[in-house]
């Protein structure tokens, strides 16, 4: 007796005939090793999404393809070693187009914690900072794009906070008779408290190529632009040296923004203008129960504009 094959429901069509922009599979694990040069290679453990748009004329999509699709590329990587993070997304987005006939746009996006190897600011020990690497591909007819960032943790310093605090001192040193001039220079010298904040840091961009883009250069340009760098292992003198450069170089949620923005032109100044750029800061605020958060998107065409009148 020949066995009959079972019924494709997804392929039927559903009571509800609306289109879907997104339909995927998300929390795919996965080990990645991603070559660079001479060096040992980068191992990640990636997280990766696999998202296409649904008609409404079909029941579902394919999962089952999806995790296909990103066990298939995955498995080229791993023996290839030469891709970037923005290729493995980029062709896998690409087969997911080819395995749904019936998409029109598809999209492969990653996450993962990558380590980065340094020494402390004083005692120089060797230590490792984490941040969290971000890609994403999109497949679309003519429209595809490709997308690189990173999340970062720093330190930052209210200034408000911080100049009240330094009004303070300025009374109490003026009345313990050190003249105008004296207490400006002590100031100068030893900025005074103000609360502080964990700051998370986002930068991003987005491009038809982005292999001109090294996901390295945009971690340090999110770190540089907090009040401080923050380092995982801390001696004493490590610990001052944070504390005192943070308070040195206090800045509001917004100043990190727009910090970004300066050291983003002037670090990237090969990329087209056509370059979309995503920055944004949110800080965990140490007085009060909310977040500090500012944004913003722009080309690196606006960007540079805007840094060029300042």
């Amino acid at each position: 007796m020949k066995r009959q094959e079972l019924p494709d429901v997804q392929a039927t069509k559903p009571e509800i005939e609306v289109g879907l922009n997104r339909v995927g599979v998300k929390g795919v694990k996965k080990l990645i090793e991603i070559e660079r040069g001479g060096d040992r290679p980068y191992v990640l453990m990636a997280t990766f999404e696999a998202l296409v748009d649904l008609p409404g004329f079909r029941k579902g999509a394919d999962m089952s393809r999806n995790m296909e699709v990103i066990d298939e590329i995955l498995e080229i990587a791993i023996q290839k070693r030469t891709l970037r993070i923005e290729d493995i997304c980029k062709v896998a987005a690409d087969l997911l187009l080819d395995k749904h006939t019936y998409t029109t746009r598809a999209e492969v996006s990653m996450e993962a914690e990558f380590a980065i190897r340094e020494e402390t600011p004083m005692t120089k020990k060797r230590t490792q900072n984490t941040a969290i690497i971000i890609a994403k591909a999109v497949s679309e007819e003519e429209k595809g794009y490709e997308e690189i960032g990173a999340v970062v943790t720093g330190i930052t310093v209210c200034p408000c906070s911080q100049e009240m605090m330094s009004r303070r001192a300025r009374e109490k040193l003026s009345s313990l008779g050190l003249g105008e001039k004296e207490v400006e220079e002590f100031l100068e010298e030893v900025p005074q408290a103000g609360h502080s904040q964990r700051g998370h840091a986002t930068l991003k961009m987005e491009s038809k190529d982005s292999s001109k883009i090294d996901v390295i250069d945009l971690i340090e340009v999110a770190r540089d632009s907090m009040s401080a760098k923050i380092f995982n292992l801390a001696k004493r003198p490590d610990e001052d040296y944070m504390t005192y450069h943070a308070h040195l170089n206090a800045k509001f949620v917004e100043d990190c923004v727009r910090n970004m923005a300066k050291k983003v032109v002037d670090k990237f100044e090969h990329l087209d203008d056509e370059v979309i750029v995503t920055m944004n800061q949110s800080n965990d605020e140490s007085i009060h129960q909310h977040d500090a958060y500012a944004e913003r998107i722009a080309t690196m065409g606006s960007l540079r504009g805007e840094i060029k009148k300042t």
